[in-house]
């Protein structure tokens, strides 16, 4: 029942009361809530004011609604992406590196299915490789696949200079991967860098990732250098209500 001389408004103390039940694991990860008809009941409060409390569980990222089904409590991050050791030399030689070491670590049956081809390099990606705009370069687009489900995409980009005559141009780089491959061809890696934001998906990204409506995704631009040459572009989008990035940082 709602508090009507507290002065918090009512969609927000329905918001707060299904809040806590969810964090109290009252309502438990999937389950659904009650239909609109009975929260208005069990509330005391008009249907508006129940929609307003849903669209702000949607916004927290705490329900996802089901078109024609009804709204579900969103479960808790399954996956987890280790940022430590996960490009390292040693993780690919076992092939544990990006992907393969969540997989390892998640303890799940990891796929990826590629796509490769060439392509004009559009300003943004020539300004990020160092090349000019025009230029060939290679596209590897991945769809990355937990148990069998959709997790993770990935469009990895280089310039053609870097790939020509090499496994990076096959859909299967063989053994180490990518990054094997390019140290093979003498770009030697040295550093990466990374940057991680938030958005929300386009309708491709939520369709592959198969995102109920309002789900964000986690975008991970990074860059992978050799010397002081940039080798790869590689563009990841995550689903934001399957992982959780865990960054492990040493103190020295």
């Amino acid at each position: 029942m709602i508090d009507r001389t507290s002065g918090v408004p009512a969609k927000r103390q329905v918001f707060d009361d299904i809040r806590s039940k969810i964090e109290s694991g009252e309502l438990a990860p999937n389950a659904q809530l009650s239909s609109e008809r009975e929260l208005v009941e069990r509330y005391d409060v008009s249907r508006p004011t129940i929609r307003e409390a849903v669209r702000l569980l949607r916004e927290h990222g705490l329900v996802r609604a089901e078109h024609g089904r009804g709204v579900f409590v969103r479960p808790a991050a399954s996956l987890v992406r280790l940022a430590r050791n996960r490009l390292s030399r040693a993780a690919r030689a076992e092939d544990k590196g990006a992907f393969m070491g969540d997989a390892a670590t998640g303890g799940f049956t990891p796929d990826v299915s590629t796509r490769v081809r060439k392509e004009p390099a559009d300003e943004t990606s020539a300004r990020l490789l160092e090349i000019e705009p025009g230029d060939e370069i290679l596209v590897r687009d991945r769809v990355m696949r937990a148990n069998g489900q959709a997790v993770q995409l990935a469009i990895s980009r280089f310039s053609r200079s870097v790939t020509r005559g090499t496994l990076i141009e096959e859909a299967d780089t063989g053994p180490g991967g990518v990054y094997a491959r390019l140290e093979e061809a003498g770009h030697v890696l040295t550093h990466f860098d990374e940057v991680v934001t938030a958005r929300m998906p386009s309708s491709r990204e939520q369709s592959l990732l198969q995102l109920a409506d309002g789900t964000p995704v986690i975008a991970v631009t990074r860059i992978a250098f050799a010397a002081d040459r940039p080798v790869e572009l590689n563009d990841m989008v995550l689903a934001a209500d399957k992982y959780e990035l865990h960054y492990r940082l040493p103190a020295e």
